[in-house]
């Protein structure tokens, strides 16, 4: 039995990283990366369309969940993702704003030559977040946040802003309220990769849902979203344990790498491996821009993700 003077024992180190990560293609992105090899490897893709998304998190039962959105189709932002969407004009209208400055931002993003793009990222954000799951990122000062969105005028706003109807300033104004940029916390920045015939170039943050919000599909689009365990989704990267947890027609018996992409899964891993919701947001991260690569490894095309 050791003495009560020898130091305690070490806890256990997690394990480390490796410095690449390959990742399997989509089946549904699979034609085009081929094409794309056949063509020559190393030609430039299409030019990438800005975006921003955030990942939400909270304590659950188990660990740290996550909200997920379920989006039919091939979208770069995989079948299963997190709530965002594209950069639109109208996310450059004046609005009132609380908390860093666009300035700020753009430092924390690593875009301190465009505070526009900076600015755009974080309303984006805020948009595509109350679009897809009713959480709205504002409040009537700089210390306060809207209660509830709930309830059919709430989610009017919501549908007229999926639409392109009116703008997230003007929603804002109309009920008075601010946006609380300093609700946001810079996460990651990911770039599809080159063969993908339709590219983002996206900026992810995380946030916490404010007290008394719930959130919600969009009743026009929304076919499944919902709080999922961040550590049962990557614990069996082989398994279908999600896929079949949304399940859709192109989600059953699907594993994570078909459904989701680099990014996604890489963020997932990070809200799974914290023990709480605040150390997930308290974490200090270095915004660096990452784009897997397609190549041909051991014989198969794969996705090749430089960490270092």
């Amino acid at each position: 039995m050791p003495s009560s003077t020898e130091p305690p024992a070490a806890a256990p180190r997690p394990p480390r990283r490796p410095a690449v990560r390959y990742f399997e293609i989509p089946e549904r992105q699979r034609g085009a990366a081929q094409a794309w090899l056949e063509r020559g490897a190393g030609i430039p893709g299409s030019s990438p369309t800005p975006a921003a998304a955030v990942v939400f998190v909270r304590d659950g039962d188990h660990g740290v969940e996550t909200y997920l959105s379920y989006r039919p189709g091939n979208s770069p932002l995989g079948t299963v993702g997190f709530p965002g969407g594209t950069l639109e004009a109208h996310d450059d209208e004046p609005l009132d704003w609380a908390g860093p400055s666009p300035a700020e931002w753009a430092r924390k993003l690593g875009t301190e030559g465009n505070l526009g793009r900076a600015r755009r990222a974080v309303v984006a954000a805020v948009r595509e977040a109350f679009e897809e799951t009713g959480v709205l990122l504002a409040g009537a000062d700089a210390m306060s946040t809207v209660e509830s969105v709930e309830g059919a005028e709430w989610m009017s706003s919501r549908e007229a802003l999926a639409v392109g109807d009116v703008s997230l300033a003007q929603v804002l104004g109309r009920r008075r309220l601010a946006l609380r940029s300093d609700l946001l916390k810079p996460l990651a920045h990911w770039v599809t990769s080159d063969f993908a015939h339709r590219r983002y170039d996206i900026h992810y943050f995380t946030a916490v849902v404010p007290d008394g919000q719930v959130a919600s599909v969009l009743e026009s689009k929304g076919s499944w979203g919902r709080w999922v365990d961040a550590a049962q989704a990557v614990a069996d990267p082989a398994g279908s344990w999600l896929g079949d947890l949304v399940g859709k027609e192109d989600t059953v018996g699907r594993t994570i790498d078909d459904l989701s992409s680099p990014g996604v899964q890489c963020m997932l891993e990070s809200v799974a491996e914290c023990s709480s919701a605040i150390t997930f947001l308290a974490k200090k991260r270095a915004v660096v821009a990452r784009n897997p690569v397609l190549e041909v490894h051991e014989g198969r095309p794969l996705l090749r993700l430089d960490l270092t």
